[in-house]
């Protein structure tokens, strides 16, 4: 009877002690599938919290917009940063759960620990870069090109080398403004004066400041505004959106742009677009004296380059003679009348423009500190028989690169048939020894033994007869090669 009564309370206990057993392990299973759950959903948020932390700077350098509204539409980075510690907190609590009920070694604990540290850490450096401000990508350098030349050496074709490129504000003899406006007394503080007046003029346009213009135009603008700025139709800068404004009717400009009708120009808007563009470039015939530069070469605020272009003086003299023949009616009456000799203050003018090219050129050869690497000598005749190598040599020594618009120009413009005296169109291989066909050769001679200094220094051969004058093959210039860029 005793062994009757024992069994049932035994198996009592049994069924006690396996209910208990079947608790706690299920309670262990349910904190294994807990811990794995979030575990893997901790990765899954930490991958996508990495992603939309990296959207903001991509969005703001790609369009410049706050990150806050950026994340805005899509999701909030600082929601998600809480729950990203929310979830860390409890993965903390679940190890604690683990090694308290020896499931997870401690050195393995220790180890995640310590990598979790060091994701902390890599997030708040990661917040520290997106907090501190970025440097500006560095701008190219701007150059500030200037043609220096004299009337009739073709620099209104070589100029337009660079009016053509779309990056350039060109701005064609905005110093012919001064020459009509200032006066001078005679004498030999003239040059220097005009010189002075023209170099201070240009540095305030390549500054960008085209106010400055306004007091030497006739009539004086109102309001900014002028249709009477000389050969406006030379400087595109000066007739593309926006500068280009609408035509007002019964107001004419007296040089009106080329391909389209624009109204009076905008002095605002024209220094505007100068800042805007990457470089700037002048042409201009009314610098002279190389030396007069140096403040401009040594302004912190320009980089300046200046390319001279020279031509060979016969050639000169003889296309002054037809496009400004009023001044030159003592040559041609010299030459009609078959006199001996030419008045001496003619010979006196004419070696006196061939002397003050040559100075300027033997200074910027002679490469002193302030100049040295801002001056290159050009040759007209070497344009004119290979314009796209000059094109690109001129381009890379103002540290330009040259565009493939630049280049179509250069292309269908030197071998047009087109060739009036002010034209840029010209088949520029047969024009540039035109005039030595229909140059009498006395003529030559005076400017021969007038100018012969010049000549030889650029490389331009006398003639001894008429013969050899007007006989194609017969070459009128000497080789030159690196020398000419300084």
């Amino acid at each position: 009877m005793e062994k009757g009564f024992t069994l049932p309370q035994d198996c009592r206990h049994f069924l006690h002690s396996l209910r208990m057993r079947s608790k706690y392990a299920l309670f262990l299973a349910f904190v294994v599938v807990v811990f794995v759950f979030i575990e893997k959903e901790n990765k899954i948020i930490s991958r996508v919290s990495d992603k939309l932390k990296q959207i903001p700077q991509s969005l703001v350098d790609a369009n410049s917009t706050d990150p806050a509204l950026v994340l805005a539409e899509n999701a909030s980075l600082l929601s998600l940063s809480e729950l990203d510690s929310a979830f860390k907190q409890l993965q903390s609590r679940m190890r604690n759960l683990s090694l308290q009920l020896g499931m997870e070694p401690p050195e393995e604990a220790e180890e995640e620990e310590a990598a979790g540290a060091k994701e902390e850490e890599a997030a708040a450096e990661w917040e520290q870069e997106q907090e501190e401000p970025r440097p500006p990508a560095e701008a190219p350098p701007r150059r500030h090109v200037l043609l220096m030349a004299t009337t009739r050496t073709g620099s209104s074709f070589v100029g337009e080398f660079f009016n053509q490129q779309g990056n350039i504000f060109y701005l064609f003899e905005p110093l012919w403004h001064i020459e009509r406006t200032v006066s001078f007394e005679q004498g030999g503080a003239n040059a220097a004066g005009s010189a002075l007046v023209y170099r201070d003029v240009l540095k305030q346009l390549f500054l960008c400041d085209l106010y400055i213009l306004e007091h030497f135009i006739t009539p004086l603008p109102e309001d900014h505004l002028t249709q009477f700025v000389f050969r406006r139709g030379s400087s595109q800068s000066l007739c593309e959106d926006p500068v280009c404004t609408p035509l007002i009717k019964k107001v004419f400009e007296k040089y009106p742009c080329k391909n389209r009708r624009c109204g009076p120009l905008n002095m605002t808007l024209a220094a505007e677009a100068c800042r805007r563009k990457e470089h700037m470039a002048v042409k201009a015939v009314r610098i002279r004296q190389l030396e007069f530069l140096q403040p401009l070469a040594e302004d912190p605020r320009l980089d300046l380059r200046v390319i001279q272009l020279v031509r060979d003086p016969r050639a000169v003299l003889a296309s002054r003679m037809v496009a400004f023949a009023d001044k030159y009616e003592t040559w041609k009456n010299w030459l009609a009348k078959g006199q001996d000799q030419l008045r001496e203050e003619e010979v006196q003018r004419l070696r006196g423009n061939c002397e003050s090219i040559r100075l300027s050129a033997e200074l910027g050869l002679k490469q002193p500190a302030w100049l040295r690497g801002r001056y290159m000598l050009v040759r007209y005749e070497d344009v004119a028989l290979r314009p796209l190598q000059k094109a690109q040599e001129m381009y890379r020594f103002a540290g330009i690169p040259l565009t493939p618009q630049v280049e179509d120009w250069i292309q269908k413009n030197t071998q047009a048939a087109h060739d009036g005296i002010y034209s840029t169109q010209k088949n520029s291989s047969e024009q540039f020894e035109k005039w030595r066909f229909s140059m009498p050769f006395k003529l030559a001679q005076v400017v021969q033994a007038a100018c012969g200094p010049a000549m030889r220094l650029f490389g331009y051969k006398p003639v001894r007869d008429a013969a050899s004058l007007s006989n194609r093959s017969v070459s009128l210039l000497e080789e030159r090669g690196i020398f000419w860029v300084t």
